[in-house]
């Protein structure tokens, strides 16, 4: 074929190792679904919850969510493969202790559609980087700093952006008597580099701290407690224009938890119909503006590329609160990322190729 006619070889890297591997799997398969196979030829790899990467088939059972079974990535169930940190090869190579080292062809871009630590906070951008590959999404600082949410907090105060009160504990440190009369209750507790409310407990008494800590630092030694803000529970999606013109918000949408646990947990993003949604956000003209405005602003101060989540909250007095940026949201049928874009016009399959054409656009290096 001539290059005019080319597919663009795309590797759309799923699972990882954190506690999101599942969702990541459920993500890929929407994306999957998704993509133009006359304009893309696709090589889906996944990655082990031990860090092993395997290429495995398109309709593997690795890539849907069945009831409440969530999917895994089988290193025993494809071809094992590794991506060497040298920018002259640009190619997957086949991991085959027995057989010389073979490639599977260049790679024109790379879709890391991992969620959490190894894969969401900078440490796959780096190696895409080391290796010389366009990839979707944002370079590793700006991965790096809202995986971390102390950090993505700092720098979105520095920015003169809303945040709320917070305590940040590391290991074997404690909250202060002053800490606990600064940020009240109920407070939530939360790994610091963590996502999809693994690990996150609301706590009404000061009693239940030490249980709170102990299952948030299961999942990262880092931990926020935060007060808790009252208000409406929004989020709106930001995405760069192609034409260079700068990133634009999507509709912005609620979340209205009706779950037990009294918040946005796992159970109720992914498992149980624990919330309801509406997208978009049935907010005043004015206020819907600032939130947007608000999100874009969240992802210049991080230095953001391509596409975040922005999560914020909007008090009764008006006021609104930055609470995290997400810089790789979810894919899955459930997530909110593409029902906001698909609300203000951009559908699923035109907004992963958006994605795809911006990292083509971009190239690789320094962003």
């Amino acid at each position: 074929m001539g290059a005019s006619t080319r597919r663009t070889r795309l590797v759309l890297l799923f699972g990882g190792r954190s506690s999101e591997h599942a969702i990541s799997c459920v993500s890929a398969g929407g994306v999957l679904r998704a993509l133009d196979r006359s304009r893309y030829d696709v090589i889906p790899v996944g990655i082990d919850i031990e860090g092993r990467w395997v290429v495995v088939p398109d309709d593997s059972p690795t890539l849907t969510a069945a009831s409440a079974d969530l999917p895994t990535v089988d290193a025993a169930a494809g071809l094992g493969v590794t991506l060497p940190p040298d920018p002259t090869t640009a190619r997957l190579l086949v991991r085959d202790p027995v057989a010389t080292l073979r490639d599977l062809g260049p790679i024109d871009v790379v879709f890391p559609l991992l969620h959490g630590p190894f894969g969401e906070d900078g440490t796959i951008q780096g190696l895409l980087e080391m290796s010389g590959l366009p990839y979707v999404g944002s370079g590793v600082f700006a991965s790096a700093a809202a995986m971390d949410k102390h950090h993505m907090k700092r720098i979105l105060a520095s920015a003169g952006l809303p945040v709320g009160p917070y305590s940040v504990l590391r290991p074997e440190q404690r909250l202060t008597e002053e800490d606990r009369d600064r940020l009240g209750l109920p407070v939530f507790v939360k790994p610091a580099r963590g996502g999809s409310s693994i690990g996150i407990s609301r706590v009404d008494a000061w009693a239940d701290l030490d249980t709170a800590l102990k299952a948030a630092r299961a999942s990262d030694p880092k931990v926020l407690v935060e007060a808790a803000v009252v208000g409406r529970e929004i989020e709106c999606g930001v995405l760069d224009r192609l034409d260079g013109s700068g990133p634009e918000a999507s509709a912005p949408a609620e979340v209205m938890v009706t779950s037990s646990a009294g918040f946005y947990d796992f159970e109720a993003k992914y498992v149980s119909d624990g919330a309801r949604f509406d997208v978009p956000a049935a907010l005043p003209a004015a206020m819907t503006e600032r939130v947007r405005a608000t999100a874009v602003a969240a992802f210049e101060a991080l230095d953001c590329a391509g596409l975040a989540r922005v999560d914020m909250f909007v008090t009764p007095a008006g006021q609104i609160v930055l609470n995290e940026v997400n810089t790789m949201p979810g894919f899955t049928p459930m997530s909110m990322f593409p029902r906001m874009w698909a609300a203000s016009g951009l559908e699923y399959g035109p907004l992963v190729d958006r994605l795809i054409q911006l990292a083509l656009r971009d190239g690789a290096g320094l962003r």
